[in-house]
């Protein structure tokens, strides 16, 4: 069975791009496109991973995190920020708030894949 990874993203360039690419890795996707949708789709998908990105409307990614590290049934579930903000605090801020990994954009699709492989414990 192929793990299911969400994508939250306001931006429909990064949200196909990241949808083609997990979908030739052999994961299924499931996309939101702001906070709010983000939380409704964990919660109704139950993803595996959620790339996350923390400038969206609704609700940042931030709050979403945090949200989703509040809710016992989503606790297994693996969280990437995926963001422009790049600067100390903000990705202290990201770990802090219970994501498991921090990846700056722009990023390397090679990079990517390597880190949701190691999240998911997936080999190639």
């Amino acid at each position: 069975m192929s793990k299911k990874i969400l994508i939250a993203d306001d931006e429909q360039n990064i949200v196909i791009s990241l949808e083609f690419l997990m979908q030739r890795e052999g994961f299924q996707v499931v996309v939101a496109r702001d906070g709010q949708e983000a939380l409704e789709r964990a919660r109704s998908e139950r993803p595996d991973l959620i790339l996350l990105d923390v400038m969206m409307p609704r609700k940042n990614g931030y709050e979403v995190c945090q949200e989703i590290r509040a809710d016992q049934s989503l606790a297994a579930t693996r969280i990437l920020m995926l963001t422009a903000k790049g600067r100390e605090t903000e990705v202290t801020k990201g770990l802090a708030v219970g994501a498991d990994a921090y990846m700056t954009k722009p990023f390397s699709t090679r990079d990517l894949v390597a880190r949701v492989r190691s999240l998911l414990e997936v080999t190639a």
